[in-house]
């Protein structure tokens, strides 16, 4: 039994000694790493803006202590054929106010792929009430793509993880007239 007890007490002490390996800013995906596109906005079919809500911390037992969390925004095109234009990922936090603007330019996510932007464990400028908001649009009319976040952290031995959907606040939708239409 003592066996057991100093080799739980080695394991402790060797994983709580390692550090997480950082992965190099050129090997991360994201929206960074997509390819840039310009919009033409003469051709948008469909569009959307969508809020998702973003925990960098949770209170918890007395509200006076602090769980940190890293959070990741997932964007996915779950059409079939058709790429999307991702127009503009903003981080805001509790109070509304800009933290980060994530894209420089629009970038193409062909259909079926998924990018993602990631909020540190450390990074807690977004507080409790942080949130992104996600623009999109497409030439052709596509089925809604999935935005979420999902947050995890640990402390000692607890870990939390939990998953936080995107909701529409703004729908585009442009639909264009057929041939039979233009000639009227």
């Amino acid at each position: 039994m003592k066996l057991y007890l100093h080799l739980a007490i080695a394991a402790i002490i060797i994983l709580s000694s390692c550090r997480p390996s950082e992965i190099p800013p050129e090997s991360q995906s994201g929206p960074s790493q997509l390819r840039a596109v310009t919009v033409d906005e003469t051709k948008i079919a469909a569009g959307q803006t969508i809020y998702v809500p973003v925990y960098s911390h949770l209170y918890y037992k007395d509200q006076q202590r602090i769980l940190n969390l890293a959070a990741t925004l997932s964007i996915r095109n779950t059409d079939l054929a058709q790429p999307m234009s991702i127009t503009s990922v903003r981080y805001y936090d509790t109070a509304g106010k800009l933290v980060k603007e994530y894209l420089p330019r629009p970038v193409q996510l062909g259909a079926l792929a998924s990018t993602d932007v990631v909020i540190g464990l450390r990074d807690t400028t977004g507080g409790s009430g942080a949130n992104f908001i996600v623009e999109w649009v497409a030439e052709k009319e596509i089925s809604e793509p999935v935005v979420e976040a999902v947050m995890i952290g640990t402390e000692s031995t607890q870990g939390i993880s939990f998953l936080s959907p995107g909701k529409v606040i703004k729908s585009r939708i442009n639909h264009k007239p057929s041939s039979s239409q233009q000639g009227s």
